[in-house]
């Protein structure tokens, strides 16, 4: 694996991509059938059915990823905020959002205390922190 970086930073898992896309187009799918059934009764039923199973897939996948996401978040907030304590024995400065600690935890220890401060101060986005970030400090485990 090459060495992370701004550039490379990001992850896309081609499961998750393919299974929303094949989920999305079952449920269009699914819309067409109900729309098709419509006059007849017997098919009705069941059309209707596929529509609601798709929207509970829909939903599912939905919260299957932004639970887990939340949980790195709060798994990122607690390292990171521990990390800026055995640098500078404080917290984080409680202006700091979980974007910008997310972002932060790319920095390498030498720069954490001062770019955190910068972050407070100016309210920079995550995007900016992370492209201020001079020693990359590699995360390979968020998805």
């Amino acid at each position: 694996m090459p060495e992370q970086s701004y550039a490379n930073h990001t992850r896309l898992v081609p499961g998750f991509i393919g299974l929303l896309l094949a989920i999305l187009l079952t449920f269009i799918g699914s819309l067409v059938n109900l729309w098709l059934s419509w006059g007849d009764h017997h098919r009705l039923y069941s059309a209707s059915l596929i529509v609601v199973l798709d929207v509970i897939a829909l939903f599912l996948g939905y919260f299957c990823r932004t639970f887990a996401l939340r949980a790195q978040d709060r798994a990122i907030r607690g390292e990171e905020n521990l990390r800026h304590f055995v640098l500078t024995g404080k917290l984080f400065d409680p202006r700091i959002t979980i974007q910008q600690i997310i972002a932060l935890r790319f920095a390498s220890d030498a720069e954490l205390p001062a770019l955190s401060e910068k972050a407070a101060n100016e309210s920079l986005s995550a995007d900016e922190i992370k492209r201020a970030v001079k020693n990359w400090r590699a995360d390979t485990y968020r998805v």
